[in-house]
């Protein structure tokens, strides 16, 4: 089938596109190669999935509205991977007119894409930061997320909404994908792992936000990518007997459906540290700080209803996956 990935230079973009490529799927990527983070860690990403011959790039913004138009009428896409965003919790503290172009006129842009040229499914990354001061552990797609702590999170919140809507006006059959700290080779040099490594690498301190005394459901990328392309197969239907005050949050009368996409194994943020210093052969020197706005305390995701689904259940250790992230890092920079 032909596909279009959004964020097709991004950490999660660039896997899911060499996964639907060596699937024998055709890809065009999109990705407007913003300087957010290192450009040549995205241009290698780009390099790599250029070596496929089924493999178009067309740098383009999210939040062009004639040119996403232009893409959709020339691409004829059968399904879209849209998983471009402007990224990071603390950023949207410091920019988030960044966060109203990209995450939602960006949104827009694709949601009118795929309703005017007939997509069959479209899959988008939503983020377990929507469930801002939620409590109840594991966090369920059957609970309320409407007290975000974060622009960020409002966003994803308000992607999933957006796409409810379509999904009820057009029966567009949309699938949001919240996403839980991802990890792995190839990530994103502002998230905690890149910044840790690069850090220890240096002889530095490593800034360890509210003492280390977090949990968090990381998740390892390949259990990430996986869990999309069984899910784009899993086309939502809607469910006539579904009601507002009897049915969940995740579902619908229309063909929309949320998944939480975690590995269920919550890992304090010492112990994720503890497997750095394993991976690396030292001890980190830490520089312990207090919480920072817009963080929250625990993440950790019911992922029973995607086994349902698919019949997978993310499962990679922090062990196994901080070690192959470490192992592909200096390999890559060479340290």
């Amino acid at each position: 089938m032909k596909f279009l990935v959004t964020g097709a230079a991004g950490f999660i973009g660039y896997h899911a596109s060499e996964r639907l490529l060596a699937g024998g799927h055709e890809v065009v990527g999109i990705d407007n190669l913003n300087d957010y983070y290192d450009v040549n860690l995205k241009l290698s990403r780009l390099n790599r999935l250029r070596a496929h011959s089924a493999f178009q790039f067309i740098k383009l913004d999210l939040a062009d509205r004639p040119g996403m138009a232009e893409l959709f009428a020339q691409g004829q896409f059968q399904r879209v991977f849209h998983l471009g965003a402007q990224a990071g919790v603390r950023y949207s503290l410091q920019n988030p007119l960044a966060y109203a172009d990209s995450n939602l006129i960006g949104h827009l842009n694709i949601l009118e894409g795929c309703r005017h040229h007939q997509v069959e499914h479209l899959l988008y990354a939503s983020s377990s930061s929507v469930y801002g001061l939620n409590r109840k552990l594991p966090f369920s797609t059957d609970d309320s997320v409407d007290h975000p702590v974060s622009l960020y999170a409002a966003t994803k919140k308000a992607n999933e909404l957006m796409s409810h809507t379509y999904s009820h006006l057009y029966q567009l059959p949309t699938t949001g994908l919240r996403f839980f700290t991802v990890y792995g080779p190839w990530g994103r040099p502002d998230m905690a792992l890149f910044k840790f490594t690069k850090a220890m690498l240096a002889g530095d301190e490593i800034d360890v936000y509210n003492r280390g005394d977090m949990r968090r459901d990381f998740t390892y990328i390949d259990d990430i990518t996986e869990a999309i392309i069984r899910l784009q197969a899993v086309i939502p239907q809607g469910d006539e007997r579904w009601t507002v005050e009897t049915g969940s949050p995740a579902t619908s009368s229309a063909p929309y459906h949320v998944y939480n996409i975690g590995n269920s194994q919550p890992v304090k943020l010492l112990q994720y540290i503890q497997a750095l210093e394993n991976a690396l052969g030292f001890k980190a020197k830490m520089n312990l700080l207090p919480m920072q706005p817009g963080d929250v305390m625990e993440t950790s995701a019911d992922t029973e209803p995607l086994y349902r689904a698919t019949g997978f259940k993310p499962d990679t250790s922090v062990f196994d996956g901080i070690k192959k992230f470490v192992n592909w890092y200096r390999d890559y920079y060479q340290q």
